[in-house]
Protein backbone atom coordinates (compact mmCIF):
# COMPACT_ATOMS: atom_id res chain seq x y z
CA UNK A 1 0.00 0.00 0.00
CA UNK A 2 1.70 3.10 -1.48
CA UNK A 3 1.78 6.37 0.55
CA UNK A 4 0.31 8.37 -2.56
CA UNK A 5 -1.77 11.04 -0.46
CA UNK A 6 -0.61 14.33 -1.23
CA UNK A 7 0.62 16.72 1.19
CA UNK A 8 -1.41 19.60 2.72
CA UNK A 9 -2.17 22.84 0.41
CA UNK A 10 -2.82 25.05 2.97
CA UNK A 11 -0.30 26.63 4.71
CA UNK A 12 -1.61 29.69 6.26
CA UNK A 13 -0.40 31.73 9.29
CA UNK A 14 -1.16 30.58 12.59
CA UNK A 15 -3.19 31.98 15.43
CA UNK A 16 -0.83 30.80 18.24
CA UNK A 17 2.88 30.39 19.23
CA UNK A 18 4.45 26.68 17.99
CA UNK A 19 3.83 24.04 20.82
CA UNK A 20 5.04 20.38 20.83
CA UNK A 21 2.47 17.67 20.89
CA UNK A 22 2.30 14.01 19.83
CA UNK A 23 -0.12 12.98 17.19
CA UNK A 24 -2.49 12.10 19.29
CA UNK A 25 -3.14 15.09 20.77
CA UNK A 26 -2.60 17.59 18.07
CA UNK A 27 -5.71 15.41 16.38
CA UNK A 28 -7.66 16.10 19.32
CA UNK A 29 -6.59 19.28 19.73
CA UNK A 30 -7.52 19.97 16.01
CA UNK A 31 -11.17 18.13 16.16
CA UNK A 32 -11.33 20.90 19.78
CA UNK A 33 -11.17 23.74 17.21
CA UNK A 34 -13.32 22.45 14.60
CA UNK A 35 -15.96 22.52 17.30
CA UNK A 36 -16.04 19.18 17.54
CA UNK A 37 -18.00 17.73 20.49
CA UNK A 38 -19.40 14.28 20.32
CA UNK A 39 -17.43 11.50 18.32
CA UNK A 40 -18.56 7.90 17.55
CA UNK A 41 -16.45 5.25 17.75
CA UNK A 42 -15.13 1.80 18.76
CA UNK A 43 -11.49 1.29 19.54
CA UNK A 44 -8.47 -1.19 18.22
CA UNK A 45 -4.97 -1.61 18.20
CA UNK A 46 -4.19 1.19 15.92
CA UNK A 47 -6.02 3.96 17.76
CA UNK A 48 -5.03 3.09 20.83
CA UNK A 49 -2.74 5.94 21.72
CA UNK A 50 -5.40 8.43 20.16
CA UNK A 51 -8.06 6.66 22.87
CA UNK A 52 -5.33 7.49 25.81
CA UNK A 53 -5.79 10.92 24.71
CA UNK A 54 -9.53 11.60 24.08
CA UNK A 55 -10.61 11.33 28.05
CA UNK A 56 -8.15 14.67 28.12
CA UNK A 57 -10.48 16.66 25.70
CA UNK A 58 -13.94 18.05 26.30
CA UNK A 59 -15.70 14.91 23.48
CA UNK A 60 -18.61 12.80 24.53
CA UNK A 61 -17.28 9.42 23.10
CA UNK A 62 -20.45 7.44 22.36
CA UNK A 63 -19.14 3.62 22.14
CA UNK A 64 -21.20 1.80 19.12
CA UNK A 65 -21.20 -2.03 19.16
CA UNK A 66 -20.36 -1.95 15.42
CA UNK A 67 -18.45 0.26 13.27
CA UNK A 68 -20.94 0.52 10.56
CA UNK A 69 -23.63 2.27 13.16
CA UNK A 70 -20.75 4.65 14.28
CA UNK A 71 -20.40 6.50 10.90
CA UNK A 72 -24.72 5.98 10.51
CA UNK A 73 -24.62 7.57 13.89
CA UNK A 74 -22.71 10.80 12.75
CA UNK A 75 -24.88 10.79 10.01
CA UNK A 76 -27.95 11.19 11.49
CA UNK A 77 -26.46 13.88 13.47
CA UNK A 78 -24.98 15.40 11.24
CA UNK A 79 -28.25 15.87 8.98
CA UNK A 80 -29.77 16.93 12.26
CA UNK A 81 -27.93 19.45 13.41
CA UNK A 82 -25.87 20.67 10.18
CA UNK A 83 -22.84 20.14 11.84
CA UNK A 84 -19.74 17.94 10.80
CA UNK A 85 -20.60 14.37 12.10
CA UNK A 86 -17.49 12.59 13.44
CA UNK A 87 -16.71 9.11 13.47
CA UNK A 88 -13.58 6.79 15.08
CA UNK A 89 -12.25 3.23 14.18
CA UNK A 90 -9.10 1.05 14.30
CA UNK A 91 -7.66 -0.29 11.11
CA UNK A 92 -8.64 -3.30 8.88
CA UNK A 93 -12.13 -4.54 10.06
CA UNK A 94 -12.64 -1.52 11.54
CA UNK A 95 -12.02 0.53 8.73
CA UNK A 96 -13.68 -1.75 6.27
CA UNK A 97 -17.06 -2.17 8.46
CA UNK A 98 -17.46 1.83 7.80
CA UNK A 99 -17.20 1.61 4.12
CA UNK A 100 -21.16 1.20 3.62
CA UNK A 101 -21.77 4.18 6.15
CA UNK A 102 -19.48 6.27 4.29
CA UNK A 103 -20.57 5.21 0.79
CA UNK A 104 -24.33 6.17 1.94
CA UNK A 105 -22.85 9.44 3.33
CA UNK A 106 -21.52 10.27 -0.07
CA UNK A 107 -24.36 9.50 -2.06
CA UNK A 108 -26.78 11.45 0.95
CA UNK A 109 -24.56 14.43 0.56
CA UNK A 110 -23.71 14.13 4.73
CA UNK A 111 -21.07 15.98 5.87
CA UNK A 112 -19.06 13.31 8.00
CA UNK A 113 -15.14 12.87 8.95
CA UNK A 114 -14.23 9.66 9.38
CA UNK A 115 -10.76 8.55 11.37
CA UNK A 116 -9.30 5.57 10.78
CA UNK A 117 -6.33 3.92 12.66
CA UNK A 118 -3.49 2.31 10.40
CA UNK A 119 -0.50 -0.09 11.24
CA UNK A 120 2.71 1.83 11.98
CA UNK A 121 4.12 3.40 8.51
CA UNK A 122 7.21 0.97 8.44
CA UNK A 123 4.98 -1.93 8.27
CA UNK A 124 2.51 -0.18 5.27
CA UNK A 125 2.58 -2.70 2.19
CA UNK A 126 4.39 -5.24 4.44
CA UNK A 127 0.23 -7.33 4.87
CA UNK A 128 0.59 -6.35 8.52
CA UNK A 129 -2.04 -7.81 11.25
CA UNK A 130 -5.13 -5.64 10.30
CA UNK A 131 -3.46 -3.53 7.42
CA UNK A 132 -5.72 -2.74 4.87
CA UNK A 133 -5.42 -0.08 2.26
CA UNK A 134 -8.53 2.16 3.51
CA UNK A 135 -7.86 5.12 1.08
CA UNK A 136 -7.67 3.27 -1.41
CA UNK A 137 -10.72 1.14 -0.85
CA UNK A 138 -12.65 4.69 0.15
CA UNK A 139 -11.47 6.54 -2.50
CA UNK A 140 -14.87 6.39 -5.01
CA UNK A 141 -17.14 7.15 -1.79
CA UNK A 142 -15.31 9.88 -0.50
CA UNK A 143 -14.51 13.76 -1.69
CA UNK A 144 -11.37 12.99 -0.41
CA UNK A 145 -8.97 11.26 1.68
CA UNK A 146 -5.52 11.31 3.57
CA UNK A 147 -2.99 9.11 4.36
CA UNK A 148 -1.01 10.90 6.93
CA UNK A 149 2.70 10.30 7.16
CA UNK A 150 3.84 13.01 9.78
CA UNK A 151 2.04 14.22 12.81
CA UNK A 152 3.22 17.92 11.89
CA UNK A 153 0.25 17.84 8.79
CA UNK A 154 -2.71 16.85 11.15
CA UNK A 155 -3.34 20.25 11.96
CA UNK A 156 -3.99 21.15 8.43
CA UNK A 157 -5.12 17.72 7.36
CA UNK A 158 -7.87 18.15 9.71
CA UNK A 159 -8.44 21.85 9.12
CA UNK A 160 -8.41 21.00 5.20
CA UNK A 161 -11.02 17.62 6.09
CA UNK A 162 -13.93 19.45 7.58
CA UNK A 163 -14.03 22.43 5.15
CA UNK A 164 -14.05 19.68 2.44
CA UNK A 165 -16.70 17.90 4.31
CA UNK A 166 -19.20 21.14 4.80
CA UNK A 167 -18.47 23.09 1.73
CA UNK A 168 -19.99 22.83 -1.89
CA UNK A 169 -21.83 19.51 -1.56
CA UNK A 170 -21.27 18.22 1.36
CA UNK A 171 -19.79 14.55 1.69
CA UNK A 172 -17.68 12.48 3.92
CA UNK A 173 -13.89 12.72 4.20
CA UNK A 174 -11.87 10.10 5.55
CA UNK A 175 -8.23 10.45 7.18
CA UNK A 176 -6.05 7.11 7.95
CA UNK A 177 -3.52 7.91 10.92
CA UNK A 178 -0.78 5.37 11.37
CA UNK A 179 -0.43 4.47 14.94
CA UNK A 180 3.31 5.87 15.07
CA UNK A 181 1.90 9.15 13.70
CA UNK A 182 -0.09 9.29 16.28
CA UNK A 183 2.93 8.45 19.07
CA UNK A 184 5.27 11.07 17.43
CA UNK A 185 6.01 14.46 18.88
CA UNK A 186 5.86 17.63 16.37
CA UNK A 187 4.94 21.58 16.97
CA UNK A 188 1.45 22.18 16.79
CA UNK A 189 0.44 24.40 14.16
CA UNK A 190 -3.02 25.65 13.77
CA UNK A 191 -4.20 27.49 10.13
CA UNK A 192 -6.35 30.14 10.95
CA UNK A 193 -7.66 29.35 7.04
CA UNK A 194 -8.04 27.35 4.15
CA UNK A 195 -7.15 27.59 0.64
CA UNK A 196 -7.70 24.66 -1.46
CA UNK A 197 -6.70 25.13 -5.10
CA UNK A 198 -9.07 23.47 -7.70
CA UNK A 199 -12.23 23.23 -4.70
CA UNK A 200 -14.01 26.60 -5.03
CA UNK A 201 -17.85 25.89 -5.16
CA UNK A 202 -19.89 28.21 -7.09
CA UNK A 203 -22.48 29.56 -4.46
CA UNK A 204 -23.99 31.92 -6.11
CA UNK A 205 -25.70 31.71 -9.45
CA UNK A 206 -25.20 33.32 -12.76
CA UNK A 207 -27.84 36.68 -12.84
CA UNK A 208 -28.18 35.91 -16.65
CA UNK A 209 -29.63 32.05 -16.36
CA UNK A 210 -31.70 32.97 -13.19
CA UNK A 211 -33.25 36.08 -15.10
CA UNK A 212 -34.27 33.10 -17.78
CA UNK A 213 -35.67 31.33 -15.18
CA UNK A 214 -37.19 33.90 -14.18
CA UNK A 215 -38.83 34.49 -17.49
CA UNK A 216 -39.70 30.82 -17.89
CA UNK A 217 -41.77 31.12 -14.87
CA UNK A 218 -43.69 33.98 -16.38
CA UNK A 219 -44.37 32.13 -19.31
CA UNK A 220 -45.20 29.23 -17.59
CA UNK A 221 -49.71 27.78 -17.48
CA UNK A 222 -48.28 24.76 -15.19
CA UNK A 223 -45.14 25.03 -13.27
CA UNK A 224 -44.45 22.78 -11.11
CA UNK A 225 -41.78 22.70 -8.15
CA UNK A 226 -39.47 19.54 -7.85
CA UNK A 227 -37.47 20.53 -3.89
CA UNK A 228 -34.95 18.12 -2.77
CA UNK A 229 -32.09 17.21 -0.06
CA UNK A 230 -30.32 20.21 -1.37
CA UNK A 231 -33.35 22.39 0.38
CA UNK A 232 -32.63 21.10 3.47
CA UNK A 233 -28.70 21.58 3.20
CA UNK A 234 -28.75 24.81 2.47
CA UNK A 235 -31.92 25.61 4.97
CA UNK A 236 -33.47 27.22 1.79
CA UNK A 237 -36.92 26.72 3.66
CA UNK A 238 -37.96 30.07 3.42
CA UNK A 239 -36.81 31.21 0.01
CA UNK A 240 -38.51 28.02 -1.27
CA UNK A 241 -42.15 28.78 0.11
CA UNK A 242 -41.72 32.34 -0.86
CA UNK A 243 -40.98 31.67 -4.40
CA UNK A 244 -43.64 28.90 -4.82
CA UNK A 245 -46.39 31.63 -3.22
CA UNK A 246 -45.22 34.61 -5.40
CA UNK A 247 -46.06 33.04 -8.33
CA UNK A 248 -48.36 30.60 -6.93
CA UNK A 249 -46.52 27.59 -7.74
CA UNK A 250 -47.44 23.98 -6.47
CA UNK A 251 -44.53 22.11 -4.91
CA UNK A 252 -44.26 18.39 -4.81
CA UNK A 253 -40.76 16.81 -3.68
CA UNK A 254 -38.32 14.01 -4.07
CA UNK A 255 -38.52 11.33 -0.75
CA UNK A 256 -34.76 12.86 0.38
CA UNK A 257 -36.64 16.31 0.16
CA UNK A 258 -39.48 15.62 2.63
CA UNK A 259 -40.14 17.74 4.95
CA UNK A 260 -38.11 20.75 3.33
CA UNK A 261 -41.76 22.07 2.45
CA UNK A 262 -44.55 22.39 4.96
CA UNK A 263 -46.70 19.45 4.00
CA UNK A 264 -50.14 21.15 5.22
CA UNK A 265 -49.65 23.90 3.03
CA UNK A 266 -52.07 24.57 0.21
CA UNK A 267 -49.56 24.36 -2.43
CA UNK A 268 -47.55 21.12 -1.17
CA UNK A 269 -48.52 17.91 -3.25
CA UNK A 270 -46.80 15.62 -2.18
CA UNK A 271 -43.77 12.74 -3.00
CA UNK A 272 -43.09 11.86 -6.52
CA UNK A 273 -41.09 8.72 -7.55
CA UNK A 274 -41.60 5.12 -7.76
CA UNK A 275 -43.57 5.00 -4.29
CA UNK A 276 -44.51 8.86 -4.75
CA UNK A 277 -48.13 9.88 -5.00
CA UNK A 278 -50.29 9.40 -8.00
CA UNK A 279 -51.18 13.25 -8.57
CA UNK A 280 -47.61 14.63 -8.08
CA UNK A 281 -46.28 12.10 -10.73
CA UNK A 282 -49.12 12.81 -13.09
CA UNK A 283 -48.31 16.57 -12.36
CA UNK A 284 -44.48 16.00 -13.51
CA UNK A 285 -46.35 14.64 -16.97
CA UNK A 286 -48.61 17.50 -17.84
CA UNK A 287 -46.65 20.16 -16.27
CA UNK A 288 -45.22 22.94 -19.03
CA UNK A 289 -42.48 23.72 -16.59
CA UNK A 290 -40.46 22.13 -13.82
CA UNK A 291 -38.33 23.45 -11.55
CA UNK A 292 -35.58 20.72 -9.86
CA UNK A 293 -34.14 22.74 -6.89
CA UNK A 294 -31.23 20.54 -5.01
CA UNK A 295 -32.20 17.37 -6.20
CA UNK A 296 -30.26 14.72 -8.93
CA UNK A 297 -33.10 13.67 -11.07
CA UNK A 298 -31.91 9.73 -9.77
CA UNK A 299 -34.26 6.61 -11.01
CA UNK A 300 -36.18 6.67 -8.44
CA UNK A 301 -37.75 9.71 -9.43
CA UNK A 302 -37.65 9.82 -13.14
CA UNK A 303 -38.38 6.29 -13.75
CA UNK A 304 -38.08 5.75 -17.47
CA UNK A 305 -36.54 9.12 -18.57
CA UNK A 306 -37.62 9.18 -21.87
CA UNK A 307 -41.05 9.41 -20.58
CA UNK A 308 -40.43 12.00 -17.87
CA UNK A 309 -41.81 15.35 -17.64
CA UNK A 310 -42.73 15.31 -21.42
CA UNK A 311 -44.56 18.04 -21.91
CA UNK A 312 -41.83 20.60 -19.85
CA UNK A 313 -38.64 22.51 -20.47
CA UNK A 314 -36.56 22.26 -16.85
CA UNK A 315 -34.52 24.47 -14.57
CA UNK A 316 -32.33 22.99 -12.83
CA UNK A 317 -31.08 24.26 -9.74
CA UNK A 318 -27.65 22.47 -8.34
CA UNK A 319 -24.31 23.16 -6.41
CA UNK A 320 -22.78 20.39 -8.06
CA UNK A 321 -22.60 21.10 -11.34
CA UNK A 322 -21.83 17.84 -12.58
CA UNK A 323 -25.58 16.76 -11.39
CA UNK A 324 -26.79 19.56 -14.22
CA UNK A 325 -27.49 17.58 -17.79
CA UNK A 326 -26.58 14.00 -16.30
CA UNK A 327 -29.73 12.41 -16.27
CA UNK A 328 -32.42 14.30 -17.79
CA UNK A 329 -32.16 17.50 -20.34
CA UNK A 330 -32.19 20.91 -18.98
CA UNK A 331 -33.79 24.05 -20.39
CA UNK A 332 -31.76 26.52 -17.81
CA UNK A 333 -28.65 25.31 -15.78
CA UNK A 334 -27.89 27.28 -12.72
CA UNK A 335 -25.04 26.16 -10.40
CA UNK A 336 -25.27 27.72 -7.09
CA UNK A 337 -26.28 27.06 -3.68
CA UNK A 338 -30.26 26.53 -3.17
CA UNK A 339 -30.50 29.43 -0.73
CA UNK A 340 -29.03 31.86 -2.64
CA UNK A 341 -30.04 31.30 -6.04
CA UNK A 342 -33.87 30.94 -4.84
CA UNK A 343 -33.39 34.42 -2.87
CA UNK A 344 -32.17 35.65 -6.69
CA UNK A 345 -34.43 34.12 -8.16
CA UNK A 346 -37.43 35.30 -5.71
CA UNK A 347 -36.61 38.76 -6.70
CA UNK A 348 -36.90 38.52 -9.99
CA UNK A 349 -40.16 36.63 -10.46
CA UNK A 350 -43.26 38.66 -10.71
CA UNK A 351 -46.17 37.45 -8.81
CA UNK A 352 -48.68 35.11 -10.93
CA UNK A 353 -51.54 33.22 -10.13
CA UNK A 354 -51.76 29.40 -11.64
CA UNK A 355 -56.34 28.48 -10.17
CA UNK A 356 -57.10 26.47 -12.95
CA UNK A 357 -53.90 24.00 -13.02
CA UNK A 358 -53.77 24.32 -8.90
CA UNK A 359 -57.72 23.07 -9.34
CA UNK A 360 -56.76 20.34 -11.96
CA UNK A 361 -53.77 18.97 -9.06
CA UNK A 362 -56.39 19.22 -6.14
CA UNK A 363 -58.83 17.16 -8.57
CA UNK A 364 -56.01 14.43 -9.19
CA UNK A 365 -55.73 14.41 -6.08
CA UNK A 366 -59.30 13.69 -4.89
CA UNK A 367 -59.20 10.75 -7.54
CA UNK A 368 -56.30 9.06 -6.62
CA UNK A 369 -55.40 10.14 -2.95
CA UNK A 370 -52.35 8.73 -1.46
CA UNK A 371 -53.57 8.68 2.10
CA UNK A 372 -56.28 6.73 2.00
CA UNK A 373 -56.32 3.36 3.93
CA UNK A 374 -58.64 0.48 2.77
CA UNK A 375 -60.90 -0.63 5.11
CA UNK A 376 -59.56 -3.66 7.50
CA UNK A 377 -60.07 -4.92 11.03
CA UNK A 378 -56.51 -6.39 10.47
CA UNK A 379 -53.69 -4.03 11.82
CA UNK A 380 -52.06 -2.54 8.38
CA UNK A 381 -48.76 -0.37 8.50
CA UNK A 382 -50.17 2.57 7.37
CA UNK A 383 -52.51 2.49 10.93
CA UNK A 384 -49.37 2.69 12.78
CA UNK A 385 -47.90 5.53 10.84
CA UNK A 386 -51.57 7.64 11.05
CA UNK A 387 -51.50 7.11 14.17
CA UNK A 388 -48.18 8.06 15.29
CA UNK A 389 -48.55 11.51 13.44
CA UNK A 390 -51.48 11.68 15.54
CA UNK A 391 -50.25 10.76 19.02
CA UNK A 392 -46.94 12.98 18.18
CA UNK A 393 -48.95 16.10 16.52
CA UNK A 394 -46.66 15.14 13.86
CA UNK A 395 -44.00 17.42 15.97
CA UNK A 396 -41.48 14.37 16.34
CA UNK A 397 -38.46 13.40 13.83
CA UNK A 398 -38.73 10.81 11.82
CA UNK A 399 -35.59 8.06 11.10
CA UNK A 400 -36.62 5.12 8.48
CA UNK A 401 -34.45 2.63 7.73
CA UNK A 402 -34.83 1.07 3.99
CA UNK A 403 -37.96 -1.12 2.66
CA UNK A 404 -41.81 -0.79 2.43
CA UNK A 405 -42.01 1.07 6.34
CA UNK A 406 -39.92 3.53 5.17
CA UNK A 407 -42.72 4.00 1.98
CA UNK A 408 -45.63 4.48 4.46
CA UNK A 409 -43.73 6.99 7.18
CA UNK A 410 -42.94 9.42 3.86
CA UNK A 411 -46.62 8.91 2.72
CA UNK A 412 -48.59 8.34 5.91
CA UNK A 413 -47.20 11.30 8.28
CA UNK A 414 -46.90 14.80 7.69
CA UNK A 415 -44.38 16.63 7.75
CA UNK A 416 -44.45 20.24 8.62
CA UNK A 417 -41.36 20.57 10.53
CA UNK A 418 -37.89 21.11 8.86
CA UNK A 419 -36.38 18.61 8.33
CA UNK A 420 -37.65 15.69 9.84
CA UNK A 421 -37.73 12.80 8.11
CA UNK A 422 -34.36 10.85 8.06
CA UNK A 423 -33.55 7.64 6.12
CA UNK A 424 -31.06 6.04 3.77
CA UNK A 425 -32.13 7.75 0.32
CA UNK A 426 -29.41 6.86 -2.65
CA UNK A 427 -27.75 3.91 -0.81
CA UNK A 428 -30.62 2.16 0.51
CA UNK A 429 -28.40 0.62 3.85
CA UNK A 430 -30.52 -1.52 5.93
CA UNK A 431 -29.60 -1.12 9.14
CA UNK A 432 -29.48 2.87 9.14
CA UNK A 433 -32.77 3.68 10.86
CA UNK A 434 -31.54 2.59 14.66
CA UNK A 435 -27.65 4.22 14.77
CA UNK A 436 -29.03 6.49 12.92
CA UNK A 437 -31.76 7.69 15.29
CA UNK A 438 -29.30 8.02 18.09
CA UNK A 439 -27.31 10.28 16.08
CA UNK A 440 -30.35 12.51 15.49
CA UNK A 441 -31.57 12.40 18.89
CA UNK A 442 -28.14 13.20 20.20
CA UNK A 443 -27.78 16.45 17.66
CA UNK A 444 -31.77 17.19 18.86
CA UNK A 445 -31.69 16.17 22.59
CA UNK A 446 -35.07 18.34 23.41
CA UNK A 447 -37.00 16.62 20.18
CA UNK A 448 -38.84 13.43 20.02
CA UNK A 449 -37.31 11.00 17.72
CA UNK A 450 -39.19 7.92 16.57
CA UNK A 451 -37.30 5.37 14.48
CA UNK A 452 -39.50 3.62 12.47
CA UNK A 453 -37.86 0.22 11.15
CA UNK A 454 -38.86 -3.14 9.34
CA UNK A 455 -38.35 -5.99 11.48
CA UNK A 456 -35.43 -6.97 8.77
CA UNK A 457 -33.84 -3.61 9.20
CA UNK A 458 -33.48 -3.84 13.02
CA UNK A 459 -32.19 -7.01 12.67
CA UNK A 460 -29.22 -5.59 11.18
CA UNK A 461 -27.84 -3.36 13.58
CA UNK A 462 -29.81 -4.17 16.81
CA UNK A 463 -26.93 -4.40 18.74
CA UNK A 464 -26.96 -1.13 18.80
CA UNK A 465 -29.82 -1.15 21.19
CA UNK A 466 -26.86 -1.22 24.19
CA UNK A 467 -25.53 1.76 23.16
CA UNK A 468 -29.25 3.15 23.93
CA UNK A 469 -29.02 2.03 27.01
CA UNK A 470 -25.38 2.96 27.98
CA UNK A 471 -26.02 6.54 26.82
CA UNK A 472 -29.26 6.79 28.31
CA UNK A 473 -30.49 8.00 24.56
CA UNK A 474 -33.85 8.57 24.41
CA UNK A 475 -35.65 7.12 21.08
CA UNK A 476 -38.28 5.62 20.61
CA UNK A 477 -38.26 2.76 18.50
CA UNK A 478 -41.22 1.46 16.33
CA UNK A 479 -40.77 -2.18 14.66
CA UNK A 480 -42.94 -2.68 11.64
CA UNK A 481 -42.88 -6.31 11.59
CA UNK A 482 -44.45 -8.59 9.19
CA UNK A 483 -42.14 -11.59 9.15
CA UNK A 484 -40.80 -10.84 5.90
CA UNK A 485 -38.02 -8.91 4.23
CA UNK A 486 -41.04 -6.64 2.92
CA UNK A 487 -39.94 -4.95 -0.15
CA UNK A 488 -38.12 -7.68 -1.13
CA UNK A 489 -41.48 -9.91 -0.84
CA UNK A 490 -43.79 -7.40 -2.68
CA UNK A 491 -41.12 -7.31 -6.21
CA UNK A 492 -41.44 -11.36 -5.58
CA UNK A 493 -45.30 -11.40 -5.68
CA UNK A 494 -45.95 -8.33 -8.54
CA UNK A 495 -42.71 -9.69 -10.65
CA UNK A 496 -41.49 -13.10 -10.07
CA UNK A 497 -44.53 -15.17 -9.80
CA UNK A 498 -44.89 -14.91 -5.96
CA UNK A 499 -41.49 -17.25 -5.43
CA UNK A 500 -40.59 -15.82 -1.88
CA UNK A 501 -37.14 -16.70 -2.47
CA UNK A 502 -34.74 -16.35 0.80
CA UNK A 503 -37.33 -13.08 1.56
CA UNK A 504 -39.49 -15.08 4.59
CA UNK A 505 -37.95 -13.85 7.89
CA UNK A 506 -37.83 -15.28 11.32
CA UNK A 507 -36.42 -13.35 14.34
CA UNK A 508 -36.40 -12.79 18.35
CA UNK A 509 -39.36 -12.13 20.46
CA UNK A 510 -38.53 -8.38 20.20
CA UNK A 511 -40.52 -7.51 23.47
CA UNK A 512 -37.92 -9.95 25.36
CA UNK A 513 -34.91 -8.55 23.54
CA UNK A 514 -35.94 -5.19 24.63
CA UNK A 515 -35.96 -6.15 28.56
CA UNK A 516 -32.92 -8.24 27.93
CA UNK A 517 -31.15 -4.71 27.16
CA UNK A 518 -33.06 -3.17 29.52
CA UNK A 519 -35.30 -0.77 27.70
CA UNK A 520 -39.24 -1.03 27.93
CA UNK A 521 -41.18 -2.81 25.26
CA UNK A 522 -44.79 -3.51 24.32
CA UNK A 523 -46.08 -5.64 21.44
CA UNK A 524 -49.49 -4.70 19.40
CA UNK A 525 -51.35 -7.10 17.21
CA UNK A 526 -54.76 -4.92 16.93
CA UNK A 527 -55.81 -2.07 15.88
CA UNK A 528 -56.85 -0.56 19.06
CA UNK A 529 -53.71 -1.22 20.73
CA UNK A 530 -51.58 1.21 18.54
CA UNK A 531 -52.70 4.57 19.86
CA UNK A 532 -52.49 3.54 24.00
CA UNK A 533 -48.98 2.21 23.28
CA UNK A 534 -47.78 5.13 21.27
CA UNK A 535 -49.27 7.36 24.44
CA UNK A 536 -46.86 5.10 26.55
CA UNK A 537 -44.16 5.69 24.90
CA UNK A 538 -44.14 8.79 24.75
CA UNK A 539 -45.24 9.59 28.42
CA UNK A 540 -41.88 7.04 29.55
CA UNK A 541 -38.88 8.83 29.70
CA UNK A 542 -35.40 7.06 28.23
CA UNK A 543 -36.16 5.06 25.33
CA UNK A 544 -38.81 2.61 24.82
CA UNK A 545 -40.10 -0.32 22.19
CA UNK A 546 -42.69 -0.97 20.63
CA UNK A 547 -43.63 -4.63 18.46
CA UNK A 548 -46.41 -4.04 16.10
CA UNK A 549 -47.19 -6.93 14.40
CA UNK A 550 -49.09 -5.77 10.82
CA UNK A 551 -50.34 -7.42 8.08
CA UNK A 552 -47.62 -9.44 6.37
CA UNK A 553 -48.62 -9.21 2.73
CA UNK A 554 -49.52 -5.56 2.76
CA UNK A 555 -48.07 -4.20 -0.39
CA UNK A 556 -46.91 -0.20 -1.18
CA UNK A 557 -49.18 1.52 -4.06
CA UNK A 558 -48.67 3.33 -5.80
CA UNK A 559 -45.61 2.00 -7.28
CA UNK A 560 -43.81 3.03 -10.68
CA UNK A 561 -42.97 -0.58 -11.91
CA UNK A 562 -38.79 -1.31 -12.77
CA UNK A 563 -38.32 -0.13 -16.46
CA UNK A 564 -41.73 1.95 -16.70
CA UNK A 565 -42.44 5.66 -16.86
CA UNK A 566 -44.22 7.62 -14.38
CA UNK A 567 -47.56 7.44 -16.25
CA UNK A 568 -47.12 3.47 -15.89
CA UNK A 569 -47.73 3.75 -12.03
CA UNK A 570 -49.93 0.99 -10.30
CA UNK A 571 -52.35 1.91 -7.78
CA UNK A 572 -54.04 0.25 -5.07
CA UNK A 573 -57.12 -1.77 -6.31
CA UNK A 574 -58.45 -1.91 -2.45
CA UNK A 575 -58.62 0.52 -2.08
Amino acid sequence: MAMTTPRPQSVMPTDTAPRRMTGAEILCESLRREGVELIFGYPGGAVLPLYHTLPEFPFRHILVRHEQGAVFAASGYARATGRVGVCLATSGPGATNMVTGIADAMMDSVPIVAITGQVATSLIGRDAFQEIDTTGITLPITKHNYLVERAEDLPIIVREAFYIARNGRPGPVLIDVPKDVQQQEAEFVWPTEVRLRGFRPTLHGHARQIRQAAELIAQSERPLILAGHGVIISQAYAELRALAEKAQIPVITTLHGVSCFPESHELSFGMTGMHGAAYANKAICECDLLIGIGMRFDDRVTGKVSGFAPKAKIIHIDIDPAEIGKNVRVTVPIVGDCRNVLAALVREVKEARHEEWLAQLCAWREEMPMTRIRETDRLLPQHVIRALYEETGGRALIVCDVGQHQMWAAQHYWYDVPNSFFSSGGLGAMGYCLPASMGVKLGRPDEMVWAVVGDGGFQVTMQELATIVQDNIAVKIAIINNGYLGMVRQWQQLFYNRRYSASPLSGPDFVKLGEAYGIPALRVTRREEVAPAIRQAIATEGPFMIDFVVEEEENVYPMIPPGGALSDIILDTNL
